[in-house]
Parts: structure tokens; C-alpha cells; sequence
């Protein structure tokens, strides 16, 4: 099981990477949901809350069309890839509410860094409906949210492919993808290069989650100190999380969803986790926040009995 060390939970109210606006208000929403009150009825300590101060978009305009807002999202995740190496240090469990998935080049660079330290890699689980490895030359929108594993992955920009000393952050060969089913045409001859793990939702179909969550775990898990959670909501089917900016139809259901994050707790080498891609301006009273939280205490040990 997860073992029970105090979590530091970071907001990172970003949505700079992604063309839709509202993401900004998901650390709030998760908050409203009852996040601290549902990890600590789990038996987990909060050892303390950070909120990452980001820009104001209502006051920017993007600079270059192909890494749109770099500047800004590079600052934020520099901070943030401290804040998580720190997290770390303190022998704290970093959990980072998104934002958009622009902020994991910045807490996995962070984790990833304080490893590299005692010459340790990190894992990575990528639990999403897209790829999220464009560069800025075959991105067809420019916006930094469909990049982040690319750069965490030494490709792309060279500012956002070393947030930190470490180039690369993560290796292809302990990096897994759940969930994938709208990949761009090109990104997807990235992927193929890369060498990363993929399981699409037609190898979940054909598997069953289980079965998908012990083979990316082994691979996450091999030769490295542990494995870090990238959970993206829209992995989920729409009728599931309606409040992300980026739905895509045919997703993961809640059971499975579930059985994912439990075979994660119950593997016991979950370093961290980030969540994002709550837009609860596209939510429907909160429910898309509330099942969030319950994925999140399934993460970190919940169990049914």
C-alpha cells in the first residue's frame, strides 16, 4: 500500500498551455469538493498547502504562435520544479493541482532532479486522452499543454526541455501512456520514435484495466526509484469528468478509473502525482471536482473494504 507520508499539495492555477480558458480555477474547485478533508480521512497528512502565483492572462498576448506564452509557463514551472524538489527532499509526497498539463514539465523536472541527485530515475504513468508530445514545429495549435511529455523527454524547445540541470528528465523506456485515442498525425511518428509504453483505449478494451495497470506499472517501476502519476481528466470518458476543456468521447469509465489509481496505491512506488485539466467552468455542479477527489483517495489508499 501507499505508504503514509505527509503530502505537500501545490496549486498551480496556470491554463497559459491550453487554448480554452478556465482551467485557472481548478485548484479552487478542489478545494469546494473537500480535497484535505477526504486525503485526511484516508489517514494522510497534510504537511502543507502552496499556492504557485502565475500571470494573469487577461493581460497577456502570446509572442510566438508556435510555444504560445513560453515565457510565462517557463517561469511558473521553474518555481514549481522547486517546490516539488524540495517536496521531495522534506520526504513529502508532491501532489500538484492543475491547471493544465504544461505544469507537469515542472513538478516531474523537480522529482526528476532531486533523484538524479543519488543517480535514481524516476518513472512515469501518463494518464490521458492525447499524447501530449508535440514540439513546437509539428504542434498545429502552439499551445504548450499538448507538448510537456515531449520536452520532459529532451525533444522540443531547449528552455523547456531543461527546467532544471537534468536533460532529459525521464527516460522512454519508464514512461507509460493510458488512455490515448486523439493523437495528432504527426505526433504520432513521435511517439513511435520515442520509445515510450502506449496503451490505448483499444488495449484497455482488449486487456481490461487491470491487466494494463500491472504491465505500465512494471515498466514504470523498472530500475528506477519509483514512479510519478500524471493524471489528465479528459482520460476519462466526458460522461464521467464533463468539466475539462478537452473531451474526447470513448474514455475511461469510473470503475476503471478506480481500479487504475487503487493498482497504483496498492504497488506502494508512487513518488507523486499531479492532476489537471479541470475546467470547472465547463463542470455541471462540481461533480467532475468531487469524482476528481475520490480518483485522487483511491491513489493514495482508499479502499472499498
Amino acid at each position: 500500500m501507499q505508504a503514509k507520508r505527509p503530502i505537500h499539495i501545490i496549486n498551480v492555477p496556470l491554463d497559459l498551455g491550453a487554448s480554452c480558458q478556465g482551467a485557472f480555477a481548478g485548484p479552487m474547485a478542489f478545494q469546494i469538493a473537500g480535497l484535505n478533508k477526504a486525503l485526511q480521512s484516508c489517514g494522510h497528512e497534510i504537511s502543507k498547502m502552496t499556492d504557485i502565483e502565475v500571470p494573469d492572462r487577461t493581460r497577456l498576448h502570446p509572442k510566438n504562435s508556435q510555444l504560445k506564452f513560453k515565457k510565462e509557463i517557463l517561469d511558473v514551472c521553474r518555481i514549481l520544479a522547486e517546490t516539488t524538489k524540495l517536496a521531495i527532499k522534506n520526504d513529502c509526497i508532491p501532489l500538484i493541482i492543475g491547471g493544465d498539463h504544461s505544469i507537469a514539465m515542472g513538478s516531474i523536472s523537480g522529482i526528476a532532479s532531486s533523484l538524479n541527485h543519488t543517480n535514481n530515475r524516476l518513472g512515469v504513468i501518463w494518464f490521458d486522452a492525447h499524447g501530449d508530445m508535440n514540439i513546437p514545429e509539428s504542434s498545429p495549435s502552439g499551445n504548450i499543454h499538448g507538448m510537456p511529455l515531449a520536452h520532459l523527454l529532451g525533444k522540443g524547445d531547449q528552455d523547456l526541455s531543461q527546467i532544471l540541470e537534468i536533460n532529459p528528465a525521464i527516460h522512454p523506456e519508464n514512461v507509460v501512456l493510458i488512455g490515448l485515442r486523439d493523437i495528432d498525425e504527426i505526433e504520432k511518428n513521435n511517439i513511435d520514435k520515442s520509445g515510450v509504453t502506449t496503451f490505448t483505449m483499444q488495449d484497455i478494451d482488449r486487456l481490461g484495466m487491470y491487466e494494463v495497470s500491472k504491465r505500465a506499472l512494471e515498466i514504470a517501476n523498472n530500475g528506477t526509484e519509483g514512479f510519478h502519476l500524471s493524471f489528465d481528466l479528459d482520460g476519462c470518458d466526458p460522461e464521467v469528468i464533463p468539466g475539462t476543456g478537452t473531451r474526447v468521447e470513448g474514455g475511461v469509465n469510473i470503475r476503471e478509473a478506480h481500479i487504475f489509481l487503487e493498482s497504483c496505491a496498492a504497488n506502494g512506488q508512487m513518488t507523486s502525482m499531479d492532476v489537471v485539466e479541470l475546467n470547472p467552468f465547463l463542470d455541471h455542479g462540481n461533480i467532475s471536482a468531487k469524482r476528481a477527489v475520490s480518483f485522487i483517495e483511491s491513489a493514495f489508499g482508499k479502499n472499498i473494504l
